[in-house]
């Protein structure tokens, strides 16, 4: 079903994969999965590893768990799956089951849950995070943009790509 490839394997474009079709940030939280919607990032080498970049605001369901853990999954599904991001990047795991709203079919990793239904998924172990804050904005016109009143910042992650997977 899936074949694992190394991070420079990836035929994939990331700024397709993460700008366009969105991710979703998976983490267990040995109660359930839980999901959410994430569409800032990227994916590069830091420290002589593949690494992803994620942000993600601390006021999310999902943060707690991810601030918690040491293993992720960012899951990249077709398109004809792009309705699942309305339902995980405006509902809150803290009211509803994700993964039984959405259909998904949870995939259980020895490091990170994942979907079936995902064309690439990328299983990350945190490395490094740090909070974006108001001291070190460079362009103040973008950032008021997404911060209009500057209170609302997000936590940036990043980890070490640890395994590549895509559809077969």
């Amino acid at each position: 079903m899936f074949k694992e490839i190394s991070a420079k394997e990836l035929k994939e474009n990331p700024f397709k994969l993460i700008g366009d079709d969105w991710g979703l940030v998976t983490v267990d939280t040995k109660e359930k999965v839980n999901m959410m919607t994430v569409s800032w990032g990227g994916v590069g080498i830091m420290w002589n590893k593949p690494v992803a970049f994620t942000f993600i605001r601390p006021q999310r369901y999902t943060f707690d768990y991810l601030e918690n853990g040491e293993y992720f999954a960012i899951s990249f599904l077709p398109d004809e799956y792009h309705d699942v991001h309305k339902i995980c990047g405006s509902k809150s795991g803290r009211d509803i089951d994700k993964v039984k709203e959405t259909g998904l079919t949870p995939v259980t990793d020895e490091k990170a849950p994942y979907f079936a239904e995902s064309k690439v998924v990328l299983i990350c172990r945190k490395m490094y995070g740090q909070s974006l804050n108001s001291d070190s904005v460079v362009d103040e016109s973008v950032f008021s943009a997404y911060v209009p009143d500057g209170s609302d910042y997000h936590k940036m992650y990043i980890s070490e790509i640890e395994k590549v997977l895509v559809k077969e």
